[in-house]
């Protein structure tokens, strides 16, 4: 089992001392499974999907996992098939509403946009502008944007909603033409309801 050092700080009344902790390596389970989109990966420990990433190539998309998650142990998560069927369906079928077990991990000004994009519709989207206000941050537009790049879960938490505020399509962490997809997907889906 891999190990990887923490240092914490603690006070003491002689000195300040650094003391090495030691935790260990969480096993992570992960599955790929063509989609529309390409390929899915999903990350799952505890039960709860900690990752979700979209991509034309595998091994490239393990690799980017092994760099999101590098103190930890992976293996292939053959009992949580159902929940790659769950992510495979959300992507093929957007305007089902898909429950899923989410590991949500993020500096509290990205939560607050991640819970703020959850909240917008399939088949619509909103300016980042429009984000930075909704959770109190009207000049924030940038680190909102820089939020959305920094989105474990594609499109569990729907980043690819998020647009300029002339409305025109800007950068996807999965590629620009994975995002143009998705909301065209979900714009159809939306207007067959």
């Amino acid at each position: 089992m891999r190990t990887s050092t923490e240092q914490v700080h603690i006070e003491n009344k002689a000195a300040n001392v650094l003391i090495p902790l030691i935790r260990a390596a969480a096993t992570i389970g992960f599955a790929v499974a063509p989609c529309s989109l390409g390929f899915v990966i999903i990350a799952v420990s505890e039960h709860l999907i900690r990752s979700i990433m979209v991509g034309d190539d595998p091994e490239m998309l393990m690799s980017d996992l092994q760099n999101q998650f590098p103190a930890d142990n992976f293996e292939i998560a053959e009992k949580d098939a159902g929940l790659m069927r769950k992510v495979v369906d959300m992507i093929e079928r957007p305007g089902q509403a898909a429950e899923l077990p989410l590991d949500v991990r993020g500096t509290e000004f990205q939560v607050s946009v991640w819970d703020a994009l959850l909240k917008v519709p399939a088949g619509t989207t909103v300016s980042y502008a429009a984000l930075a206000k909704q959770i109190g941050a009207p000049h924030a537009q940038e680190a909102v944007a820089q939020a959305c790049a920094a989105n474990p879960l594609a499109v569990a938490i729907p980043c690819h909603r998020a647009v300029q505020d002339d409305g025109k399509l800007a950068g996807y962490r999965w590629g620009i033409e994975r995002k143009r997809a998705l909301l065209a997907r979900e714009a159809m889906c939306a207007a067959a309801r």
